[in-house]
């Protein structure tokens, strides 16, 4: 097993982690921006439409899919800093 990917595994999971919790926040503040009288809607809400709902789920997916991608990237890019291979 290559360094750069046994180096990248923890890394990976701390940032993963760290990604999530960057993402939420992200999408909290952007739904500010949309809607800044209430908090995003839960699938599951009754008083909130269905067109309020899925905006709000296609929005959070494209943020936390931007973000895990950034953090991947950046985690990987750092790893091949260090070791001087890319991890895959």
């Amino acid at each position: 097993m290559k360094v750069s990917k046994v180096a990248y595994k923890p890394l990976g999971m701390v940032f993963g982690a760290a990604g999530g919790v960057l993402a939420g926040a992200v999408f909290k503040r952007v739904w500010r921006l949309i809607d800044d009288q209430q908090d995003a809607p839960s699938p599951t809400d009754e008083d909130r439409g269905w067109r309020e709902v899925l905006v709000a789920s296609v929005l959070q997916g494209m943020i936390f899919a931007l973000v895990r991608a950034a953090v991947d990237r950046g985690g990987a890019a750092g790893v091949r800093r260090i070791t001087g291979t890319w991890p895959a």
